[in-house]
Parts: C-alpha cells; structure tokens; sequence
C-alpha cells in the first residue's frame, strides 16, 4: 500500500460535516450550527441565467479572474457600499466563493515556513488553509469582548509573518471591529511591509447602528491591503460557490496561477447569477437582514436567561453569538450530549482555536422565528440541565 501520510493529517476535520453526522443521528435536532441563512436568491438571479443559456461560448472556459460584465458590475457595488476604487494599483478576482479567495491570497504571498496571524477565536477554514500551504498560523488573543488587540498584534510579528487576517463582521463571535482598530493593524501592516487580509463576506449584516468598515477604503491600502468577499451569505445561494477578491495588482499573476490550477474559472452560470444578485432592488437585502434581526432578537432574549451559566458578549454583527460556558465539560464533548439528549446542535469552540474553556458558536441566520424560539429553548433547558449536573 502507498504511504498515506501527507500535510493533511496537520490539519483539521472540518467540523460542520462532524457536527452534520451526529444530527442525522439524531432525528429532529434542530441546528443552531451552520452559517446560512434561511431565505432564497433574489428573483433577479433566476431572470439571469436565459441570458447565460442564450449565449453557446459560456459553455466554454471563461477568464480567469471572471467575466468582464461581473467585474463590472462589482467594481460600481465596490465603490458604492465600501468606498473601494478600482484602479491601475488593485484589481478584481472573481472566486469559487471567497474560501477560495483565502486560499489565493495564502498560496500567492507565501512559501512554505511563513507566518500569518490569526486573531482567536478565528474562522477554522482560514487556519487550515494555512496549515495546507505549508505556513504556520501565530494566535493573537482577542480581548474580553472579542475586539482587536493592535498591540499584541504587532507584537507578534517576526522576520516569517506575511499577513495579518481580520475578520469583521466576525464569523464565529459576530462582533464588528472599530474603525479605529482596522486602521491600526492597516497601519501596522503598511510599517511591516506585511498584508492586511481583510474577510468581509458578512459585510451586510449589522444590526443597532453598527457600521461595516472595508479597510481596502484606507487612503493608500490598496498597494498592501487584500479584501474577501461573498455572495453565499447576503443573496442566499451558498451552493453557487461565487465570491470575489481585491487585491494589490501586482500579486494579479500569481493569484491567477493559483486560480486556473485549482478551478481554471470560477463556474460562470454562477457568474450570471451573482450579475442578477447584485441588480437586485435595495428592499431585497434590507427586508431579509430585517428578518434575521427579528430572530437575533429572540435567541438574543433567550440567552440573556442563562447568564449565571455563561458569558454572553455584546455582538452587533453576521448571525453569530459565541458564549463561553461556565463548565469543565469539553465543548465538543457538550455539543454531542445537546444533541442527544436535547436535540439541538451548536458548534463547538474548540475548532475556533479555543482550546482552552468551553466556548459554543450558536448561529441563528437559517431559522424562521418560530423554528428559533423552539431551538433557543432546547438550547437554553439543556445547558441548565447539563451544567447543573456537572
């Protein structure tokens, strides 16, 4: 038999699929798990794709950095809601979804042995994609309301570091960052001659006045500054596997290596649909984040019940809240006896680099309001129940 050790066993299990298994063995578990969100694509995408159909040569392999109509169309979406140029120092890649863009972005400004910083509790996929490009992830610690630490930060870069990541609005905690801490680590990275590598795919969703901040917007970033987008989360097509990058224009080469060897195009009946998602009237996005509000309401109500068992943190952004629990009990160990024993499924926090406490990612973004008022009640009666014994 072929050696099967490879880089892979360095990295970890994706935890949704884990979390997915235990729930199909456990029939009428309700998910508090997976970052989705409930309502389906504009009416505008499904008008798109006639227009893809019409046209014989889309049958064919398209750009690499996607079809000039999207770019297009994102460059004006760039400009209007982040306050982006587009010009002769950056640049648009349309993606696979921006995991995808991640990925880009990792293998074109790395060699093996690099360093990225990673701000803990940090999003699983980036730090395994790290770890797949052969790079280390430094952990830098959030404060206690999960904001950014620019000096702990900058303390933690060395002659190896490449980039710094932030997430905002944050998947798993759902806070967003201050304006005034992005403009920092941008600060610190323009200082270092390092990357700001900015995931911003829950841009959209903000909730009480919160304001979504692109750094990519900062006067002069744009030479060092790389933006991830999405369209799964806002337009409700996560399966269409569409998002796009900013990035400097000189890493446009080795971007697009990486790009034609992993998918040669991004799938561009999905780039027609992502043209339909962005012609969508304003109400669109504005009613269904409206919706979602609604149930973070509910589910935030519902925790505020528990806080002698659990510290909830002030989060104003993505459809995320992420409680650290007052237990000994391992946090995967938790997640498995909620669904068995109360049939509702949250993430463990230990995938997020919290190996240390028990931290629970509860998501609320793929629930009707009913459907959240039941799940956030099992939550809440089995974190009484368990912790109560342990």
């Amino acid at each position: 038999m072929p050696n099967t050790k490879s880089r892979m066993q360095a990295v970890q299990s994706p935890i949704i699929p884990v979390v997915g298994e235990l729930i199909k063995n456990s029939p009428g578990t309700i998910s508090l798990g997976q970052g989705v969100v409930a309502y389906s694509p504009p009416t505008e995408v499904v008008e798109s794709l006639p227009k893809f159909l019409a046209e014989p040569t889309n049958n064919l392999y398209q750009a690499v950095e996607g079809i000039p109509p999207l770019l297009t169309a994102l460059a004006e979406k760039l400009q209007a809601f982040n306050k982006i140029k587009i010009n002769h120092n950056n640049c648009i890649v349309v993606t696979a979804g921006s995991n995808m863009g991640f990925m880009n972005a990792i293998l074109a400004i790395t060699s093996p042995g690099d360093e990225i910083i990673l701000n803990t509790p940090y999003y699983f996929n980036h730090e395994m994609a790290i770890n797949i490009a052969g790079c280390r992830a430094i952990l830098v610690a959030t404060d206690e309301n999960y904001q950014l630490r620019p000096e702990a930060i900058a303390q933690a870069i060395t002659a190896k570091t490449r980039a710094i990541v932030t997430v905002s609005p944050n998947n798993p905690t759902g806070v967003v960052y201050s304006e005034n801490a992005l403009r920092q680590v941008n600060q610190i990275c323009s200082n270092y001659g390092i990357y700001h590598i900015s995931d911003e795919a829950y841009e959209y969703f903000t909730y009480n006045g919160a304001h979504h901040v692109s750094p990519g917007a900062f006067a002069g970033s744009n030479e060092y500054t790389i933006s991830l987008y999405s369209l799964s989360k806002a337009y409700g097509f996560a399966s269409w596997r569409i998002g796009y990058m900013v990035i400097p224009q000189n890493l446009l080469v080795a971007v697009k290596k990486v790009q034609d060897t992993i998918v040669i195009c991004p799938p561009v009946i999905s780039q027609y649909a992502a043209l339909g998602a962005l012609q969508a009237k304003a109400e669109y996005l504005q009613e269904n984040i409206g919706a979602i509000a609604q149930v973070r309401k509910i589910v935030l109500d519902s925790l505020k019940q528990i806080q002698d068992i659990c510290t909830l943190t002030p989060a104003e952004g993505a459809f995320y809240f992420f409680l650290k629990i007052h237990t000994q009990i391992d946090s995967l160990e938790l997640v498995k006896r909620l669904i068995r024993e109360h049939q509702v499924a949250v993430i463990p926090g230990g995938t997020f680099g919290m190996e240390h406490g028990c931290y629970l990612r509860v998501a609320y973004g793929a629930l009707s309001p009913q459907t959240a008022q039941k799940g956030i009640t099992r939550l809440v009666q089995g974190l009484q129940a368990i912790t109560s014994l342990a």
